[in-house]
């Protein structure tokens, strides 16, 4: 939550699920300074053998506002949802009794970074192409173009260049 508070230039509306320590932690990083609710989900208690990983059928909502003065319009865990059930469907490693995984936290993080610039910067969304190709990236006015993976690639090759060879000042010497 640190981090998100950080890179944040202006002011957002949150919004979590049921998980507790979420609260601690919005808190911690954005004080009251942000329009911040839960939402959640009230589930049956009619668990079915039969239907394996899935859940009891979700009967309700209870929305709580807890900071600022969020839009209950827009108080919805959705859009995050729908990013997680993209990430597993993308990444072995995120889906269930898979054995693909990573061995170091730091090749983790780097298959997220892979899959998150390919989806928002690379790949054209449907929803968002017309008249033209489109992805999320040009959607929010981040991005003029489709990126390639070697723009991609270009950008960690840089990243990890010794700062002596990116410096102009030692290329003039």
């Amino acid at each position: 939550m640190q981090d998100l508070a950080d890179r944040l230039s202006h002011g957002v509306q949150l919004t979590i699920d049921g998980y507790k320590s979420y609260l601690e932690a919005v808190e911690r990083a954005f004080g009251r300074e942000i329009d911040f609710a839960q939402l959640i989900k009230l589930y049956g208690s009619d668990w079915d053998a039969e239907k394996g990983y899935s859940p009891a059928e979700c009967r309700g909502i209870e929305v709580h506002p807890i900071s600022g003065e969020p839009d209950r319009r827009d108080i919805s865990t959705s859009y995050v949802k729908r990013q997680n059930l993209t990430m597993r469907m993308s990444m072995r490693r995120f889906t269930r009794l898979s054995n693909v995984f990573s061995k170091k936290i730091e090749n983790h993080e780097h298959a997220i970074a892979l899959h998150l610039m390919h989806y928002n910067f690379c790949r054209p969304h449907k929803t968002l192409s017309s008249p033209y190709p489109t992805t999320p990236a040009m959607a929010a006015g981040v991005s003029n173009h489709v990126w390639s993976i070697r723009e991609i690639v270009a950008l960690v090759e840089a990243r990890d260049k010794p700062a002596e060879r990116r410096s102009p000042a030692k290329a003039s010497n």
